[in-house]
């Protein structure tokens, strides 16, 4: 059996950070993940996804990660049932955590993070750059290709 799962989006919120009532510290939160498929004409899509992080690790991301701010996720899928508050029966999709991971671009040291550091909670979260456009072959030509000579010997 294999589960599991490489992440990396967007917060769309500031993480929460609660404790059990033995004191073990979660942090849940959501990102944004953009999908790679465009069709022409449309805006590009994103999956959003719950994250649950545990212990060291959920009050690392409630200090350190902040609305806007670019995280990747490595962990497992993990489902659960419940009961809604009108009694239904309702399924909990979501990620466990094993390690979070800056992936954003460094701004003002915050000492000992290896100069990475969240915003300010005053600052608004950098602007997300446009996607690159995809790139099109179809307009290409055989004389954009070199023909190699596969008579000689190999270098290695």
């Amino acid at each position: 059996m294999l589960n599991v799962v490489a992440l990396m989006g967007r917060l769309v919120a500031d993480p929460e950070l609660r404790h059990t009532p033995n004191g073990v510290a979660t942090c849940t939160f959501r990102i944004a993940v953009d999908r790679s498929f465009v069709r022409a004409g449309e805006e590009r899509k994103a999956d959003f996804i719950d994250i649950v992080v545990w212990r060291q690790t959920a009050e690392f991301v409630c200090k350190y990660f902040h609305k806007g701010n670019l995280i990747a996720v490595d962990g497992s899928i993990q489902t659960r049932t419940y009961e809604d508050k009108t009694g239904n029966k309702r399924y909990a999709f979501e990620v466990v955590a094993n390690n979070v991971h800056f992936t954003g671009e460094k701004s003002g040291s915050t000492g000992g993070q290896g100069g990475y550091g969240a915003p300010a909670p005053t600052q608004a979260p950098a602007a997300r750059p446009a996607p690159a456009e995809p790139v099109s072959y179809a307009a290409g030509s055989a004389d954009d290709f070199a023909v190699i000579d596969d008579n000689e010997d190999l270098p290695f």
